[in-house]
């Protein structure tokens, strides 16, 4: 029943590190340190109460307005106009919105002829891409005004000498708080009184027991989860009653420690807005240097000296310079990752902002809070030991679903079934936690611990239906001094009462003199108390906490006062071993986790031993190879050390929410993408803190939800390891249209600065009267980006999954997403682009390499249909840098459809009249088709061959 029993709660000699709310605040009025090692009378003197009697309405009033309202502090809304603003603060959006002014002033000095239609389609781009993120990122972060929401909306506290409720954002530094079974405490107290006080903190500590409290003063500074003497805001009680003199309101309370730690922690971008940044940097650079470079040569080719020639040039170098920058790309890949979202949320995985998705798939690292996320954060009885042997209860939690089997199979000894009965039977008694089914779903009331022996006795037949025959007329409660609780009962109904009573094993023996064994009761001799004390030690070993069982006939009339006096010569039945079990789909996603590289941590509040068992169970580490990092050892190391524990250890236990940090923080110094995950309050900085923090949805605060990116709607552990291998294929796939776009766009680049070098040699130069030829007009150049780039690269964006992306290691930082084997595939696919649309055009021009008969129209306009089609075929080459295009080619039914409208439209552009006005193309034959097709297909023929070499050298690597 009391943690205490089962770990170890010795005080340590010094919390460094820790953040104790009074020690926030000297000043006047205000306790000076650490309240816990202060005695309550003393407290009571500094801050000016009578415990007795309480504030007076007055000076509550007094206080409230010195001090302010019990409430946590929260950042001030992000206005409207700024949530838009930030949308557009991208580099590649820049580079856009030069793209447009240029157009514009372009378009200007030509005349402002017709409609600039190059100015307004990449606008209109632009603002796309703006909306799609501004409507998924609307979430404002606002997790210290959710921590608000915890705290109880009402408190009861002395005032005036009575009981008054009042709203728990009116409490003030010394008034004393009334605690009872059910109420959430409304602010840091100190304990002045306590009878059976158990207080649920696992919201605030991470501890999954209820912990007992005690009034007496702690002797030095502890951890917060080892506080005893204190209550803390935001926390519930379990069980018991108490008083308390309340130490510290609003962010001068843990709770607001953790806002304070909340408010300062900044995120990072994710890696893949860094790298996207990066290409948009570059991009940009090269963009500048290109067009300049392009404008100069043709000038000086042409010997450009009118304005109308001028004009021409610069048209030429905004073309380029829209055939360089792939103007899609963002609005694609917030398309893309708002599919990928999608996807995640129909597999409960409700991501909330679109970059985290890809954040996911890189981590290396997954730190995982245990109780409720590895957990079940349901106690649960396991193993049953008595005299006549040991048996063992399967299923979890609160549902009394499960067998009782004994050396693998049902239970039959007859003596052993009577005692575990008794076991079972008796902790239900000496209980005062209620089961009960509500709409199908079992719940408790309660604590825990108290409740899984409830459960239990449902799974041995007929243990509940004598038990709920049993009168109960008086309980001993249970108290930290005593560590043990008794109830009188009539177990037969006939008047013989008796005193059943559950505790800490060792204490429960030393009250002991019998023992049962069957139907007999025999003496406890030194050999069989030595064996009962053995069995405690072997589950205690396997990280069980145990509780015995005893009992004893008393006589009949016996008083509720004197049955404290009856707690001796007991009978002792037998123990019982307690687990919050694993969930139990846990392990595989451990281990598909480390198949795919990825390290799994556990950070819990939870005790040492229990967490290395945990670990053991789910694979997190090796049979025999569990360490557990205490937080205090945490306190005491530098960076340098931290890191160093950090790479070889990966269970922490007892850890209080900065340690969360230390730990994420010195994970992202070693070069780690982290993702962490919680369910608690105590969780939300770190949550914020990691590259990706993940909430659970179901048992999780509203402080975790805000604080991170991503929720689980099922709270399942293996939901995230689908999310990652989700998020991989996801990233995979950015690569693939990065690939396409980029490449294609520079199949562009290359056909108009060759075409413009090479113009005399492939017979562009005397093809037109003109003073500057171009290969593509700027209109076709608008027009290959509007067709090529949009829907195929949208349909990569959902292709599925080519080959086994849990098979690899995770991307490390220093990776580039554009890595030089990428760029080599970029450059060399554009400059085949770039040289098959010239062959094309030397092909139908009279002049040049190949004599050729047909109009300059005509061979544009071939060499214009060539460079499509290559782009579509490209399509096909992007899905895999090593991997043949004929590998699973027909499985994306949205690439089919989206190159087969791409061939339409170019078809229609040749063939419709008006398009042709329009974009100064003109109609060919059957032969024109074939030719800028096959030419066109060089490009697939190319990275085929590239792929093969590829492969031929790295083989027996992972692509």
């Amino acid at each position: 029943m009391d943690r205490s029993n089962f770990s170890d709660r010795s005080t340590p000699a010094a919390a460094v590190g820790d953040r104790t709310a009074a020690g926030r605040d000297a000043s006047p009025g205000r306790p000076g340190h650490d309240p816990s090692v202060r005695e309550v009378a003393d407290l009571a003197r500094e801050l000016d109460v009578d415990l007795s009697v309480g504030l007076t309405g007055a000076e509550a009033a007094r206080r409230l307005a010195a001090d302010g309202p019990n409430e946590l502090r929260s950042k001030p809304p992000v206005p409207l106009w700024r949530k838009v603003l930030a949308q557009f603060q991208d580099p590649l959006i820049y580079l856009l919105l030069v793209a447009v002014a240029i157009s514009v002033v372009a378009w200007a000095a030509e005349g402002a002829t017709g409609f600039p239609v190059d100015a307004v389609v990449i606008a209109a781009v632009v603002l796309l891409n703006a909306v799609l993120g501004f409507v998924q990122e609307n979430k404002a972060e606002n997790a210290v005004a959710a921590l608000q929401s915890m705290t109880a909306a009402t408190s009861t506290v002395l005032r005036d000498g009575r009981r008054v409720t009042v709203p728990s954002a009116e409490l003030v530094r010394g008034d004393v708080l009334v605690l009872g079974e059910g109420d959430a405490v409304g602010a840091d107290a100190r304990l002045v009184r306590a009878t059976a006080l158990k207080i649920q903190e696992a919201s605030l500590t991470g501890e999954s027991e209820a912990v007992t409290k005690n009034p007496a003063t702690l002797e030095a500074h502890a951890p917060l989860g080892d506080r005893l003497d204190m209550v803390f805001k935001g926390t519930a009680v379990a069980q018991g009653v108490g008083t308390a003199l309340v130490t510290a309101t609003g962010m001068d309370t843990e709770m607001g420690a953790i806002a304070e730690m909340l408010d300062a922690t900044e995120e990072d971008p994710s890696p893949l807005q860094r790298e996207i940044a990066g290409v948009s940097k570059l991009l940009g650079v090269t963009v500048i240097v290109i067009a300049v470079v392009v404008m100069v040569v043709t000038a000086l080719v042409n010997e450009v000296s009118t304005l109308s020639d001028f004009v021409t040039v610069l048209l030429l170098g905004v073309s380029l310079a829209v055939a360089a920058v792939p103007e899609g790309l963002p609005a694609i890949l917030s398309v893309v990752l708002a599919i990928g979202v999608q996807r995640m949320a129909r597999r409960n995985a409700v991501v909330k902002k679109l970059h985290s998705v890809e954040t996911l798939g890189s981590a290396s690292v997954i730190a995982s809070d245990k109780t409720g996320t590895l957990t079940k954060n349901e106690m649960t009885i396991e193993r049953v030991v008595t005299a006549s042997g040991e048996v063992r209860l399967t299923g979890v939690g609160y549902r009394p679903d499960g067998e009782v089997l004994s050396a693998g199979g049902p239970l039959e000894d007859e003596a052993l079934t009577r005692e575990v009965g008794m076991v079972l039977g008796g902790g239900s008694l000496a209980n005062d936690a209620q089961l009960t089914r509500r709409d199908g779903e079992w719940e408790i009331q309660g604590d825990p611990t108290e409740a899984a022996f409830l459960v239990a006795a449902h799974k041995l037949q007929g243990t509940v239906d004598r038990v709920r025959t049993y009168e109960r007329r008086g309980e001993v409660p249970f108290t930290s001094e005593r560590k043990m609780m008794s109830a009188l009962v009539d177990p037969e109904g006939d008047g013989a009462w008796a005193l059943v009573t559950k505790g800490a094993p060792d204490v429960l023996l030393r009250r002991c003199t019998r023992q049962q064994v069957g139907s007999d009761v025999v003496p406890l001799d030194d050999a069989r108390h030595a064996r009962a004390l053995a069995d405690v030690e072997a589950l205690s070993g396997q990280a069980y906490r145990t509780l015995g069982v005893a009992y004893r006939r008393v006589e009949e009339g016996t008083s509720a006062e004197r049955l404290e006096d009856s707690e001796r010569d007991l009978v002792y039945v037998g123990v019982v071993g307690i687990i919050d079990p694993p969930r139990p789909e846990v392990a595989d996603a451990v281990e598909q986790a480390h198949r795919a590289g990825v390290r799994v941590m556990m950070i819990t509040g939870d005790h040492p031993t229990t967490a290395a068992r945990i670990a053991e169970d789910l694979g997190i580490v090796g049979a025999g190879e569990a360490r557990a990092v205490t937080g205090v050892e945490l306190d005491r190391l530098d960076g340098g050390a931290l890191r160093e524990v950090t790479r070889d250890v990966s269970v922490y236990a007892r850890v209080a929410p900065q340690n969360k940090l230390q730990i994420v923080d010195a994970l992202q110094a070693d070069g780690h993408v982290v993702a962490m995950t919680g369910d608690g309050v105590n969780d939300a900085p770190a949550l914020k803190s990691a590259d990706i923090g993940v909430a659970m949805g179901v048992t999780g605060t509203e402080v975790t939800k805000e604080a991170s990116k991503m929720i689980l709607g099922d709270d399942n552990f293996a939901t995230i390891v689908a999310a990652v291998r989700q998020g991989r294929i996801i990233f995979d796939n950015i690569k693939k249209f990065l690939r396409y776009l980029l490449s294609s766009n520079m199949g562009e680049v290359f056909t108009v600065f060759l075409g413009v070098v090479l113009a005399g040699v492939i017979g562009l130069a005397g093809a037109s009267d003109d003073a500057v030829v171009v290969p593509l007009l700027a209109t076709q150049i608008l027009w290959i980006n509007l067709v090529t780039d949009s829907g195929p690269a949208l349909a990569m964006g959902v292709d599925p999954e080519i080959d086994d992306v849990m098979g690899r290691r995770p991307r490390r930082l220093s990776e580039r997403i554009i890595d030089r084997h990428m760029w080599t595939g970029i450059l060399s696919i554009g400059l085949v682009m770039g040289l098959a649309t010239l062959a094309t055009i030397d092909i139908f021009l009279p002049g040049g390499l190949v004599e050729g008969h047909d109009s300059l129209e005509v061979a544009r306009t071939a060499g214009f249909t060539t460079l499509v089609v290559a782009q579509l075929f490209n399509a096909f080459n992007s899905r895999s840098e090593t991997t043949s295009a004929f590998h699973r080619l027909f499985v994306n039914k949205w690439l089919w459809g989206a190159v087969a409208l791409a061939f339409a439209l170019q078809v229609a552009v040749v063939e419709v009249p008006f398009l042709q006005a329009a974009f100064g193309t003109a109609s060919m034959d059957l032969a024109h088709w074939a030719v800028a097709v096959a030419m066109a297909s060089s490009v697939l023929w190319f990275d085929e061959l590239r792929k093969l070499v590829w492969r031929a050298r790295h083989r027996g690597e992972v692509a």
